[in-house]
């Protein structure tokens, strides 16, 4: 436990556990208040529930470690997962303590953890949906490294490339924190998954443990401390281990002077300076040259148990280091926002700004303050919203925000200019939305013309499979204009696009269009969930069975298209027919092409029935609000040191079993759940599930193998129990996928300097027809780019080329690219894609943190009974300057529940003033400049003998005791 240390210049020198110093006046009027013990911080305390979730993922596999993921076996994802969750809860914690309310989930799920940290307003269904794609966002990308950088010693930290290494966190720290400036939380995260890899690796491919220490290495994460003590390369590090694994092959002059080293990594060479260590392992050609052996710790061995689990715990300890960096940086609220941690839904509007668009423009902007006004305070208020307008040959910008006075007052900005009915540049618009807004966002389209950019059909298409956003398209124009030709655009295009997505093609004469809208306020909601979706074309009678279980809510039917009957049927055998507007099962709305029914809230559980009869095109959909959902991924296995997964980003290979990994979640997690089959269906076909195996990965991980793919466009579908309820349920994927015979590989190594040309390696494979494939790329920045038109192609070879791609020079650091790579047989019949994402980031120079000194403290009124401290309060100044540095950019408060306020003063320096009542005993607060460096301050008047918040210790203790014996073997 450190106090504060009263030092003989007058100055009060204060150091945290967590390491944060502050220097502080003497001129206190409360010197004896500020000796109070680091540990009473709220944030160093973990409560009864994060020590049942760190056990839950301690327990949930054997503790072998390093592994990239796939399995029990997934400790890099172990490590990762409890940090995240950690430091997701103190932020959590921090966040209801200072708007005055309690923070006390129901359980250890993340589930029950999201909804405890929305709040009170949370009152609803909330899903955890967003929260587990974050991480699987951050742990896919963690254990690529393993496949993308296999042999880059800097990436893992091996042939003691230790300042390359080091190099690799700090640009990678750098653009988490500029892309969470500028709200680009998705390529924050798939970053974040990358350096929280190369930086645990540093501790089972080193010998930092070996060296006895026990805490992280602050270094790694601090530019402006050196690395200290290396090895260099005449340096001799290990002795000869013959049989491969020895308890401690390190020579011992280096463990006696400290000296750092690592091993040496050979993937297709056994060469290796003399006399140094190997990383070991199967995989390590260099670790049967002499010195032989290894002492990588990745794995738990009989031989290396005690540093596997000091490997384990520094690279842990280190992992929430880092992410206390980024979050401090940040902020509590954009942490938790690039954490997936969110009420509900995006909602985006994509409008035509043409003259002919003026009543849409009303329609759309009266459902704009309609959302607003009904959803302020509430579950299902979006955590976003954002507008991206088109015209000819304008579109853009894209707005983006989470007030919603701003966005309202954004749109009623909006006129209505130029153009007619003609056609628009409405797939640009839709572009920019689809690669802004976060994935699984509900994107809305007012339009009267076709599209005049049809050629971004392709891509747009590309973007909602990766994204699995949902579009949907309000089309108030003429429905008789015909295509003059195969590539002339109709509101077909729009039809086909809004299928694809999941989404309604929503025709309607100008008058009705605010009849049709009140679909946007039924899908922006949260914890939105498919049950149902087929669409027939040409139209026939056929009868649709979907399940209703106990959880669901507020259950809708839509079925657009003309001349439709239905007849929808309970469980009970009670039917209402499509002439009964108001009938015993639900109310009925018709309004240009759309039937919305809404069902009755006594809604049955069971198997229900919606026969339809048309000769023309339909398509059904049934939805609802329930926690039970799922999430997926497209995946593919690949080899090497570390095996694992990796994300499909285009369509799945034709004529090979499709492998999926699905995440389950419900009430209390995935335990609350059983699974009983997973498969594909087409959309538009026989209503056929293709069988599929299911592997159970752990955590609500479900591995699925479908041996035979439909062909055509198909969707995932899932059935299974709700032990919570004991009903049986059904979900569905909004998205459409298809195979191809094509494949992509590309991968971003770096990040993008402005004014910089990115080379981009690429390889083209068919396992199709070989000849000539169209090349096609596009970025939604319009950023300049060359690549070759076309490749020609033997089939099962890959063709090998490059993509150069060139920021300007005033491109903002932080700026996040999308680009968008396709490539297509001449003949149209084949094709697929892959879509990247680019951070553009500025080169740092200033690693110099901010400093904070507390020049005033006034606390004399604070009683010493902490019963009594309702009435009074007390307060704090302190200076905070970033001297030969970019200058401050924000002050906030981390922790506190009193009111923070700053004044910028002359250069360098910027005054915080802080107040609270005398129950916040401690405060914390942040100072980030411009760079992103971060500088704290942190103050306690609690008491040295008695805090209260230290009469939380002892659950700590507990947690802390029983995780111990865990991870020993």
């Amino acid at each position: 436990m450190h106090c504060h240390k009263v030092l003989s210049s007058g100055h009060t020198t204060h150091k945290d556990s967590k390491g944060h110093l502050s220097r502080i006046s003497s001129q206190s009027g409360n010197q004896n208040k500020s000796c109070s013990c680091c540990e009473a911080s709220g944030s160093l305390i973990m409560t009864s529930l994060l020590c049942i979730a760190l056990l839950a993922l301690v327990l949930s596999g054997p503790t072998v470690a390093f592994v990239p993921n796939g399995g029990d076996a997934s400790t890099h994802v172990s490590i990762t997962g409890t940090a995240v969750l950690q430091k997701v809860t103190e932020t959590c914690r921090a966040v209801a303590e200072a708007a005055g309310h309690e923070f006390k989930p129901t359980g250890s799920s993340p589930e029950e953890l999201v909804k405890a940290c929305l709040g009170p307003t949370a009152t609803g269904e909330v899903s955890g949906a967003k929260f587990h794609s974050a991480l699987q966002e951050i742990y896919i990308q963690n254990g690529l490294v393993d496949r993308d950088f296999v042999n880059s010693a800097p990436h893992h930290f091996n042939s003691e490339a230790f300042l390359e290494g080091r190099s690799l966190i700090m640009e990678g720290m750098v653009g988490i924190k500029a892309n969470i400036r500028e709200d680009n939380f998705k390529a924050a995260r798939e970053t974040l998954g990358r350096v929280l890899h190369t930086l645990q690796d540093f501790y089972s491919h080193s010998n930092w443990v070996e060296l006895g220490y026990t805490e992280p290495y602050i270094n790694l994460i601090r530019p402006d401390l050196p690395l200290e003590n290396l090895a260099d390369v005449n340096t001799a590090t290990c002795r000869d281990c013959a049989r491969g694994t020895c308890p401690n092959a390190i020579l011992p002059n280096i463990l006696k002077e400290k000296i750092l080293t690592s091993g040496y990594m050979g993937i297709f060479s056994a060469a290796k300076p003399q006399g140094k260590c190997s990383h070991g392992g199967g995989a390590d050609l260099t670790s049967t040259a002499v010195p032989r052996g290894g002492i990588n710790k990745d794995e738990r061995r009989s031989d290396n148990v005690a540093l596997h689990n000091a490997a384990v715990n520094a690279a842990r300890a280190a992992s929430l280091q880092l992410l206390e960096e980024i979050r401090s940086a940040a902020g509590n609220h954009a942490f938790l926002r690039m954490m997936g941690i969110a009420r509900s839904s995006v909602v985006c509007f994509v409008i035509d700004t043409t003259g002919s668009m003026s009543d849409d423009i009303d329609a759309a902007r009266s459902e704009v303050y309609k959302i607003i006004d009904s959803k302020r305070g509430t579950q299902d208020e979006p955590s976003e919203y954002i507008l991206v307008p088109f015209n000819d040959p304008d579109f853009g910008p894209m707005i983006r925000t989470t007030d919603p006075d701003k966005m309202k007052k954004e749109i009623s900005k909006l006129t209505a200019t130029g153009g007619g009915d003609t056609p628009e540049m409405c797939l640009s618009g839709l572009q920019l939305a689809l690669t802004g807004a976060p994935a699984s966002s509900y994107i809305y389209v007012f339009t009267d013309a076709p599209a005049k950019d049809i050629v971004l059909k392709d891509t747009i298409v590309a973007l909602i499979r990766t994204t699995k956003s949902t579009v949907s398209f309000f089309m108030t124009g003429s429905s008789r204009r015909r295509r003059r030709s195969l590539r002339a655009a109709s509101f077909e295009d729009y039809k086909e696009l809004a299928l694809a997505s999941g989404g309604q093609s929503i025709q309607v004469p100008k008058t009705q269009l605010p009849q049709a809208t009140p679909i946007i306020l039924d899908t922006s909601t949260s914890a939105l969930v498919t049950i149902l979706q087929r669409a027939r074309n040409p139209g026939k009678q056929e009868t649709f069975p979907f399940i209703l279980d106990e959880s669901l809510q507020n259950i809708t039917i839509y079925i657009t298209g003309t001349s439709i009957t239905f007849t929808l049927t309970n469980p009970a055998g009670v039917s209402q027919s499509h002439t009964e507007a108001n009938g015993k099962l639900g109310t009925i709305q018709r309004v240009g092409n759309l039937m919305r029914i809404r069902l009755n809230a006594d809604k049955q559980t069971g198997t229900w029935q919606i026969n339809v009869i048309s000769n023309q095109p339909y398509t059904v959909k049934v939805t609802g609000q329930s926690v039970i959902t799922f999430i997926y991924n497209f995946v593919k296995p690949f080899e090497g040191p570390h095996p694992g997964y990796a994300v499909l980003s285009g369509r799945p290979p034709a004529g090979q079993p499709a492998s999926l990994m699905i995440s389950v979640m419900g009430w209390h997690g995935p335990s609350s759940l059983n699974v009983a089959k997973v498969g594909l269906v087409t959309m538009s076909g026989p209503a056929t599930v293709s069988n599929s195996t299911m592997t159970d990965m752990g955590n609500g991980d479900i591995l699925v193998t479908i041996d035979v793919v439909p062909e055509g466009e198909f969707v995932i579908a899932m059935n299974g129990t709700d032990k919570v309820s004991n009903s049986e349920f059904q979900r569905q994927s909004t998205t459409q996928m298809s195979v191809s015979k094509v494949n992509i590989q590309a991968v971003v190594d770096s990040s993008v300097e402005p004014g910089k040309v990115f080379k981009l390696p690429f390889s083209v494979m068919t396992e199709g027809t070989d000849g000539q494939y169209n090349i096609g790329a596009r970025n939604d920045k319009n950023f300049p780019m060359n690549y070759p038109n076309s490749l020609t192609l033997t089939t099962g070879q890959y063709s090998n080329n490059t993509l150069t791609i060139t920021p300007p020079v005033n491109t903002s650091s932080g700026t996040d690219v999308t680009l968008t790579l396709e490539a297509k047989s001449h003949t149209g019949v084949d094709s697929n894609y892959i879509v990247l994402r680019l951070s553009v980031v500025t080169k740092i120079t200033d690693f110099v943190r901010p400093l904070c000194d507390v020049v005033s403290v006034l606390a004399d009124d604070c009683p010493k009974t902490v019963s009594q401290c309702k009435p009074f309060m007390w307060e704090l100044s302190a200076n905070i300057t970033d001297e030969n540095g970019t200058g401050i950019e924000s002050v906030s408060l981390l922790q506190g529940s009193g009111t923070l306020s700053y004044t910028r003063l002359p250069a360098p320096f910027t005054q915080a003033h802080y107040n609270a009542s005398c129950c916040s005993q401690i405060v914390e607060f942040v100072a980030v400049d411009k760079a992103g460096n971060v500088g704290k301050c942190y103050y306690s008047i609690a008491p040295s003998g008695g805090s209260p918040a230290l009469t939380l210790s002892l659950p700590i203790w507990l947690c802390l005791l029983v995780s111990a014996f865990i991870l020993k073997p």
